[in-house]
C-alpha cells in the first residue's frame, strides 16, 4: 500500500471514531530515542494486526537527502524552508517493504547513508519542515488501520491515538543494536567482527589482523554511541515538538527483551484497548 506523492497541501484527519463494517479505526503511535527497535517492533506489529505502517522518520529523511542535494546547508532554516514545496516523494505504508522515492528515484538505502543521519537533526528541528509534513502525518496515520513510529507521535501527530507507546533501553544496548544494523547494511557477514574486511586465512598473521579488526570494531561501536547520544540530546532539547514520552505512554525498556516479546507485549496491550 503506498500513499499519493506528498505537495505540501495541509488536509484534514479523518475522524478515528468514523464507524466502518468491515476495517475498524485505529492508530497505534510508537515513540522512542535511536536503537530501541522501533522500525523493527512497528512493521511486526503491523503484520500481526493486518495493519499499514508508516515510518515519519523517513519523511525527515527524504526532506534531509533533497536538501543535501539542492547545496543547502541544513543548518540554513530558511533556506530549507524555500526548498519544501518543490519537493515530491512517495510515503510507503506497507510493512512488508520500503520505497521511497525522492522525484520518482529509488532513494531507499541514500535516506540511511551517514551524510543524511548527520543532516536530519537540523532539518527535521526545523519548524517549517515540521509544520510542512505534520498533515500529511496526519492524513495518513488516520487513515485506517495504521501503526505510526517516530519521536512525536504520540505527543504531536496524534495525540489521540488509542494506545501509545514509548519504546526504550539502555543506552549501550541501543548503541550495540545500531552498530549491528549499521554493518548488515553494509553487507558485513553475521557472526563477523563488524568490520569490512574479513582476515586473510592464507597469511600468517590472522591474531594480528583479527585485533586490529576488533580494535576498529571497538572504535565503530564508540563512534555510534557518540551520534546516538548526539541526536538524543538534540532531539529531546529542541523547541519544536522535542522528544518525550506522552503523558498516557506505556513505557516498554525493550533492554533486555528479545524483539518477539516487546511484539507481544504491544499486541497485548493493544488487546486491552480492544485493537485486534
Amino acid at each position: 500500500m503506498t500513499a499519493p506523492a506528498h505537495d505540501g497541501t495541509p488536509r484534514t484527519a479523518p475522524s478515528l471514531t468514523t464507524p466502518s463494517l468491515t476495517t475498524p479505526a485505529f492508530v497505534i503511535a510508537i515513540d522512542g530515542p535511536a536503537g530501541t527497535g522501533k522500525s523493527t517492533i512497528a512493521r511486526r506489529v503491523a503484520v500481526a494486526l493486518g495493519a499499514g505502517y508508516l515510518d515519519t522518520g523517513a519523511m525527515y529523511r527524504l526532506v534531509s537527502l533533497a536538501v543535501l542535494n539542492a547545496r543547502i546547508d541544513p543548518t540554513d532554516a530558511s533556506g530549507v524552508a524555500e526548498l519544501l514545496p518543490r519537493l515530491t516523494f512517495n510515503t510507503p505504508t506497507d510493512p512488508g517493504g520500503q520505497r521511497h522515492l525522492l522525484a520518482g528515484r529509488d532513494v531507499s538505502d541514500e535516506i540511511r547513508g551517514q551524510d543524511v543521519t548527520l543532516a536530519v537533526t537540523p532539518v527535521s528541528a526545523n519548524p517549517a519542515v515540521r509544520a510542512w509534513l505534520l498533515g500529511r502525518q496526519r492524513e495518513l496515520a488516520y487513515s485506517g488501520r495504521m501503526v505510526v513510529e517516530g519521536r512525536d507521535i504520540g505527543t504531536v501527530v496524534t495525540p489521540d491515538a488509542p494506545l501509545k507507546i514509548y519504546l526504550t533501553a539502555d543506552a549501550a544496548e541501543r548503541a550495540r543494536r545500531r552498530h549491528r544494523q549499521n554493518t548488515v547494511r553494509a553487507g558485513v557477514p553475521a557472526g563477523s567482527t563488524g568490520t569490512r574486511d574479513a582476515p586473510d586465512r592464507r597469511s600468517g598473521d590472522n591474531s594480528d589482523r583479527g585485533a586490529d579488526e576488533n580494535s576498529a570494531a571497538a572504535a565503530d561501536l564508540a563512534a555510534v554511541a557518540l551520534d546516538l547520544h548526539r541526536r538524543d540530546s538534540h532531539d529531546s532539547t529542541r523547541q519544536h515538538a522535542p522528544l518525550q514520552a506522552a503523558q498516557d505512554a506505556v513505557v516498554i525498556d525493550s533492554s533486555e527483551l528479545a524483539v518477539r516479546e516487546t511484539v507481544e507485549c504491544v499486541l497485548t496491550l493493544a488487546a486491552e484497548r480492544g485493537i485486534r
